[in-house]
């Protein structure tokens, strides 16, 4: 079953998290983040070549017409490579023991192998939707709700 509410960014732009429950101790929670929109896209592609044809027309230089369709070209690639990003998810196991603190960002503290009272690494989430505190305290109590399972049911270490 998914569940979807929305929410903004710390930057105001509309976000939804998904949250779908694969089993009573699994759940994936997802931010995701607009999509590249294909009217603002063409807007304003055809601005700039509509520019490029208009200095071409005064200056009959075709140098214009393909520095546009360059800049256009370089500017795509630059916006899909370092803004870009659709999705980030989350997948919470009860049997790992995740421990979490709700602050701006929501990190995971991983329990150091070694040393069960110590933390090896932590681990920040959501890191580039960078969802507002309405939404990470949905993520922190979803979390929550599965990680309390495990304590209330018992496991059985044996391998079956």
């Amino acid at each position: 079953m998914a569940e979807q509410r929305r929410f903004l960014s710390a930057c105001g732009v509309p976000i939804a998290l998904r949250r779908r429950q694969h089993s009573a101790s699994c759940r994936e929670l997802a931010v995701r983040g607009p999509r590249l929109q294909l009217r603002s896209l063409s807007a304003v592609t055809s601005a700039v070549w509509l520019a490029a044809y208009g200095l071409f027309a005064l200056s009959e230089n075709s140098m214009v017409l393909s520095a546009a369709i360059f800049i256009t070209l370089i500017g795509l690639i630059i916006y899909l490579h370092f803004v870009k990003i659709d999705q980030e998810s989350l997948l919470v196991i009860g049997s790992l023991g995740i421990q979490q603190k709700v602050i701006y960002y929501l990190c995971i503290l991983l329990q150091d192998p070694e040393d069960p009272q110590g933390v090896s690494e932590v681990v920040p989430l959501f890191q580039s939707s960078k969802p507002r505190l309405d939404c990470l305290i949905e993520v922190y109590k979803s979390c929550q709700e599965i990680l309390e399972q495990r304590k209330t049911v018992p496991q059985s270490n044996e391998i079956k």
